[in-house]
């Protein structure tokens, strides 16, 4: 049989082509360290699977059809970073809370670092109030509520903040409840008071922001009696930072020490 005759007879019995739009990497709000639990993730309009190193790839998004069909090269338009793509990520497990992560698209493949199409974006999540610890770690356990009646404030951003360092940040739940674990809090540490050689606390603050018209508000009744709303908070804590000067805030001088454990109420005035 001739070579030419050979080819004519080949079939495509099965085409895969892989189209990537971005990817995900969940990770510990904490430490950082990357999630190898299963997720779930999803946004209006897109397909969003897992693959093998845990990464959650984004292949398709109804907001750029033409990068569908494109493979060699990606479409001139829409521009690089123009369209923002809203993605939900919840954990099964319930340790960590639920959250909104907006992703710039189209990804430039042409960008270096963390712009890259080819750089997975980490997203942190932030544990909830029944979350374990580690060793040393100093929990800073907070009720955020409204001053005016009590209502539990859920999605409200919390930072413990040293001078100008954010040493940790977490989130609260629908009953207003936030864990906020601190990492590399020394056991004992040099003190600035000439009559103390060492200490074993430093000095610090609470932080809290809240935006009533993405966060929850829950009728203390309704709390104590276990009643959970129709529905729990789902806010970007990255946008909350953003907006932050903007936002209902308060804050609190604490001391923190390693192994230590602070349990704070906390109320702000809302507009």
């Amino acid at each position: 049989m001739s070579v030419a005759r050979q080819f004519r007879e080949l079939h495509e019995l099965e085409r895969l082509e892989w189209r990537v739009l971005g990817a995900l990497r969940p990770v510990d709000g904490t430490t950082g360290i990357a999630l190898r639990g299963r997720l779930e993730a999803s946004a209006v309009g897109a397909r969003i699977a897992r693959n093998r190193s845990g990464l959650y790839v984004i292949h398709e998004w109804s907001r750029l059809p033409t990068h569908a069909a494109a493979f060699e090269a990606p479409p001139a338009l829409p521009l690089p970073g123009s369209e923002q793509l809203a993605i939900t990520l919840r954990d099964p497990s319930g340790r960590y809370l639920p959250r909104l992560a907006t992703l710039a698209l189209p990804r430039d493949p042409q960008a270096v670092g963390s712009d890259s199409l080819f750089t997975a974006v980490d997203i942190p999540l932030y544990p909830s109030a029944a979350a374990g610890l580690g060793i040393n770690w100093t929990a800073v356990r907070a009720s955020i509520t409204d001053n005016a009646d009590g209502a539990a404030l859920g999605g409200a951003l919390l930072r413990v903040v040293v001078g100008s360092a954010v040493l940790a940040r977490g989130m609260s739940d629908w009953r207003g409840e936030a864990l906020v674990p601190v990492v590399g809090v020394p056991v004992t540490t040099w003190s600035e008071d000439e009559d103390a050689v060492v200490v074993s606390s430093i000095a610090a603050s609470v932080e809290v922001y809240f935006d009533p018209a993405r966060g929850t508000r829950t009728p203390i009744v309704d709390v104590r009696a276990g009643r959970q709303p129709a529905a729990t908070p789902l806010v970007d804590p990255a946008d909350i930072e953003t907006r932050r000067a903007a936002l209902a805030t308060m804050q609190q001088n604490v001391s923190l020490a390693a192994r230590g454990a602070l349990n704070l109420n906390l109320g702000l005035d809302l507009p």
